[in-house]
């Protein structure tokens, strides 16, 4: 594949003329169905039997539960609508969630509906993004390839913030790749606000990307160094507005009258962002057990960390399918545009795609701080853009025999990789695996004896060698979608696991008992019940949809409510119950005190298994 073939060459599947002015003129009239087609079987996917996963995680759907009773809660991110701690996480994904449940009224496919929507938006932007710079048969495959993606089919139907984080970073990329057009400041300072408000979503984790975005502009915009320079720094302030709009908000707003920042250690959303949120993810440290440590096991929690960790039994079926073909594209395509211009589109697309994956992989890959599989779905849109840009350069550069070996090597090094991790789950649809390696056989060799010379061979040839590297993860999306996931740590494909907390010697079973959620339900204080942890108390949120006071938030660990704080809600007639049990004092702090204070102070009744003590019958009653 000669520069050319990859600049301006006129015989590319697809035009990519090189203004912005003329990027749209003589687009092939099959290119709108084709869209309309990628999107409407996205969404099928997507929102097929959507409601399957119930309430996914308890944890988010308790605050957004939350969100739809109290607006203060909604903006805060509360566990609860008496607003007494929030989620471990910044609020923007749960500001979705709520608002549709208060539009449709709160349910498990009103609160998983803008995920999906969100995993729609994603592939549309994709596309689009691609397509301005490599033509539209590359923006479809790109689509394509994050949409049949396991993980992305996993997280766009499920309730955790990746979903909105994937939407924001991709929105970024594509104004990045606008900016690039005529070096609009506009465009750039967009791609800025994109990653503030995925900082609002995921903190620390959205600014991965920035460096892909940075360098791709400061290499390839259509201006002066000088200039480059000063908007990156606009879009730098931009990031910065974005983001820090709502956490000038909260340190503004009185802690005595807000919800306590759960996961912090000083009541601050930075302090979540730097600490537990952010470098604690990274180096690990308390609270922030990784590489294998911790609850759940090895996989649940990432596996040892190393080069080859998103290859292992961790992450490997969530996104590495085409983890080998986007490698090795974004090395050739490098290697081919090296004597390009500063502006060449495709290699500045490279960059951008390629930044993003190698940058955000090697994080993952390193970081020794807790880290879970459906993590790895920010790298889906990374590895889809370099997957659909090298694919469709490579053959429109067919004619040269070097791109013709690299094409078919990529081909085979996916259908080979694809083998080995459909044998790891070997007891299903067994076939699969060796229909694939056939496929991948004869398409490799069609491509190295030129079979695509032959009149008509080159589509057959075309189309088979899309379907043979899209194969294996489309049937672990679809398996994926087709069945429900619930539990803080969910996975994909046909064997897709969860774990959870709320087992673990609490009530978070509360959704399924009976008689303890028609005790709650009969309560008329400002809480029905406090219990420890967020994960027991979600189950009592979301199966009696009363007020549960989570103490100490996600596991028991956080300060909030302090026991004087406990006490004066007691004494007020705010609490009715406190459900004994739960994930109490791990972590940061600790909710035993108030443990022994109610067991020290009241009689304790059993309530559908569970020890419940009555908080409005007076101390030390009976």
């Amino acid at each position: 594949m000669s520069t050319a073939a990859v600049s301006t060459d006129p015989a590319r599947l697809g035009p990519v003329p090189a203004t912005a002015r003329t990027r749209t003129a003589g687009r092939p009239p099959w290119v709108r169905p084709a869209v309309a087609v990628l999107l409407v079987a996205t969404a099928a996917l997507y929102l097929w039997n959507l409601s399957a996963s119930g309430w996914a995680n308890d944890f988010y759907a308790m605050a957004v539960q939350a969100g739809t009773k109290d607006w203060e809660a909604l903006f805060f991110g509360s566990l609860d609508p008496g607003n007494v701690i929030t989620v471990d996480k910044p609020p923007a994904s749960l500001w979705l969630m709520a608002l549709s449940g208060r539009i449709l009224g709160f349910s498990s496919f009103s609160m998983l509906l803008p995920n999906a929507l969100c995993g729609v938006g994603s592939v549309a932007l994709l596309y689009a993004a691609v397509r301005r710079t490599s033509g539209p048969v590359a923006g479809l495959l790109a689509g394509a390839a994050l949409a049949l993606t396991p993980v992305a089919a996993l997280m766009f139907k499920f309730n955790n913030p990746d979903a909105l984080l994937v939407l924001l970073m991709v929105a970024g990329a594509y104004c990045t790749v606008r900016a690039l057009d005529r070096a609009s400041t506009g465009w750039l300072l967009l791609a800025g606000a994109a990653l503030g408000f995925g900082f609002l979503t995921k903190m620390l984790q959205a600014f991965l990307v920035l460096p892909a975005f940075a360098l791709v502009y400061l290499v390839a915009a259509p201006t002066g160094l000088g200039r480059r320079l000063l908007q990156l720094v606009g879009a730098g302030v931009a990031v910065a507005v974005a983001t820090g709009w709502w956490i000038v908000a909260v340190a503004l707003w009185p802690a005595e009258s807000r919800p306590y920042i759960g996961g912090s250690t000083d009541n601050t959303p930075l302090e979540l962002a730097f600490g537990y949120n952010g470098l604690g993810r990274i180096f690990g440290g308390e609270g922030n057990g990784g590489g294998g440590g911790g609850m759940g096991g090895n996989t649940m929690f990432g596996g040892e960390t190393g080069l080859f960790r998103l290859f292992g039994p961790a992450f490997g079926t969530e996104v590495s399918w085409l983890l080998p073909a986007a490698l090795s594209a974004l090395v050739a395509g490098l290697w081919f545009t090296r004597f390009a211009p500063r502006l060449d589109r495709t290699r500045a697309a490279l960059l951008l795609w390629g930044g993003w994956t190698v940058v955000t992989g090697l994080v993952f890959s390193f970081m020794s701080g807790t880290i879970h599989p459906y993590y790895v779905v920010a790298l889906a849109p990374g590895i889809a853009g370099l997957v659909g840009i090298g694919a469709v350069e490579l053959w429109r550069g067919r004619h040269n025999f070097a791109a013709r070996i690299v094409l078919a090597l990529m081909l085979a090094a996916t259908g080979v990789w694809d083998f080995i991790l459909l044998d790891r789950t070997p007891d299903w649809q067994p076939w699969l695996r060796w229909v694939l390696l056939v496929l991948t056989a004869a398409v490799a060799a069609g491509l190295l004896f030129g079979l695509d010379r032959i009149r008509r061979a080159g589509i057959v040839l075309a189309v088979a060698g899309v379907v043979t590297g899209l194969l294996a993860p489309a049937a672990y999306a679809v398996v994926t979608a087709s069945q429900g996931h619930s539990g803080s740590i969910p996975t994909s494909g046909p064997s897709g696991s969860s774990m959870g907390f709320g087992g673990m010697g609490g009530p978070g079973g509360g959704t399924s008992n009976s008689e303890l959620t028609a005790l709650l339900k009969a309560t008329t204080t400002k809480w029905s019940a406090a219990t420890n942890g967020s994960q027991s108390a979600a189950g009592l949120a979301l199966g009696s949809d009363t007020a549960v006071i989570a103490i100490g938030g996600f596991n028991g660990g956080d300060p909030a409510p302090t026991l004087e704080r406990f006490q004066q809600y007691v004494a007020d007639g705010e609490i009715t119950y406190y459900v004994s049990g739960g994930m109490g004092g791990m972590g940061r702090g600790g909710s035993g005190e108030i443990a022994t204070w109610v067991e020290q102070n009241y009689t304790a009744q059993t309530v559908g298994g569970m020890t419940v003590y009555d908080l409005t019958a007076g101390a030390n009653a009976g």
